[in-house]
Formats: C-alpha cells, structure tokens, sequence
C-alpha cells in the first residue's frame, strides 16, 4: 500500500483534537460556574472568551506549522 500526500496534516488533524477538547472543557467550565453563581458571569465571560481565543490560536498556528513544514 502506497500512501501519498503529506504526513503533516495527519499530524494536524490529531492536534485539533486536543483544540476541540480544549474548548469543550473551557466552556463546561464557564458553564458549570454561572449556574452555580449567576452573579459572577461578568467576571467568568471574558476569561472564558480569552481561553476560547488562546486555544483557537494555538489550532491556527498548528495549521500554519502544518503548511510550512510540509513545503
């Protein structure tokens, strides 16, 4: 079996999973804390938004790393 194309978006699509997770978990978190304390929403949102934004970056640059490398 011959395989053709580039290794690196296998590596690529493995790490965007551990991105998705990422988020996932971010947001459970979020989630979790303003049912508990409805009053703290203000306070979660934006560090909730900012690790959201954090881990969205990282899968981008992953995606950049990806076509760099494999040229």
């Amino acid at each position: 079996m011959e395989l053709h194309g580039s290794l690196n978006m296998i590596g690529y699509g493995l790490a965007s999973i551990g991105s998705a997770i990422g988020v996932g978990l971010i947001f459970a978190a979020y989630i979790n804390g303003v049912a508990r304390q409805p009053e703290a929403q203000r306070i979660l949102q934006p560090i909730a938004l900012l690790g959201f934004a954090l881990a969205e970056a990282l899968a981008i640059l992953g995606l950049v790393f990806a076509f760099v490398v494999g040229v």
